[in-house]
């Protein structure tokens, strides 16, 4: 029988994210704010179905709600590198990422304990740098990149990139990707933004967008598995996204199908693990 694990996690952003686009006004500062006002609602719900999550944190969320990060922690989920704010790595110098990394991985020992084992890009994007400083500071994962759905593989180094030429393929290394996809993310779905250069409408039917992302469950299931005796699929949230009521209610159908489907709910950290113990690396 086929082992099919569900990765839930959350980007726990907070204002951070609207901030890092500009965004300062009281009405965006306070649609941020949300995320912490159902935290206790989210956590309600994740141990009414047994599930442990993990979420990624800024170090900026953590120090401005540390109440709500601890209650995370004490529900036994999974605190994950999401960087110090949330400006992409892309537009920093190397100096300037890893200071940022450095300080949100302090910031999660001083939570929890330890150091972070997992990452996860702001704005789901690499810079030339980033895979380097994160086999650098020890991380066992990351999951910003989309070059699979339900099989974990290993982060390459040194690609060659010339549109006069097929890709030129890097080195695989021992850093795990855990793929994620924009379709399994609630934030682009449910999200209304509406900036000066930009309208991003948002606002959609909650039931419709989790029978998609059941169904995507029940592909896993019924196709992926008939030819592996393993699968991760990794879905994304935001708290003050699927925080509201209407999603909440959709959210528990997601649950409940999965569970009754005969998926095993699992941290990032502990998905990864297993792979790396059925797929070891080899330098």
């Amino acid at each position: 029988m086929a082992r099919l694990l569900v990765c839930v996690t959350f980007d726990f952003d907070a204002m951070s994210g609207l901030m890092a686009r500009g965004l300062t006004s009281p009405n965006y500062i306070s649609r941020g704010e949300f995320g912490p006002a159902a935290i206790p609602r989210i956590l309600a719900l994740l141990k009414k179905y047994g599930v442990k999550a993990t979420f990624f944190s800024p170090g900026f969320t953590i120090e401005t709600y540390p109440a709500q990060n601890e209650a995370v922690l004490e529900a036994g989920h999974e605190i994950g590198h999401h960087g110090w704010t949330h400006l992409p790595p892309q537009k920093m110098s190397r100096e300037q990422e890893e200071a940022n990394l450095v300080r949100g991985n302090e910031t999660i020992k001083k939570l929890t304990g330890k150091y972070a084992r997992g990452y996860r890009s702001p704005s789901w994007d690499l810079s030339p740098n980033t895979i380097d400083l994160l086999l650098k500071h020890g991380f066992l994962y990351e999951s910003s990149l989309m070059g699979d759905d339900y099989t974990p593989y290993r982060c390459r180094q040194g690609d060659v990139i010339d549109n006069e030429k097929p890709l030129g393929f890097g080195k695989p290394t021992r850093l795990i990707e855990m793929p994620i996809a924009w379709s399994l993310d609630d934030f682009p779905h449910f999200e209304f933004l509406r900036m000066e250069t930009q309208l991003m409408p948002g606002l959609m039917n909650a039931n419709h967008v989790m029978e998609n992302w059941i169904n995507d469950f029940v592909y896993m299931k019924e196709t992926f598995a008939q030819g592996s005796d393993w699968g991760v699929l990794t879905y994304t949230l935001h708290p003050y996204v699927i925080g509201r009521g209407h999603r909440m209610m959709a959210f528990e159908k997601l649950l409940k199908a999965v569970a009754e489907g005969g998926g095993t709910f699992v941290t990032m950290e502990e998905a990864a693990l297993e792979f790396d113990k059925r797929v070891p690396f080899k330098a």
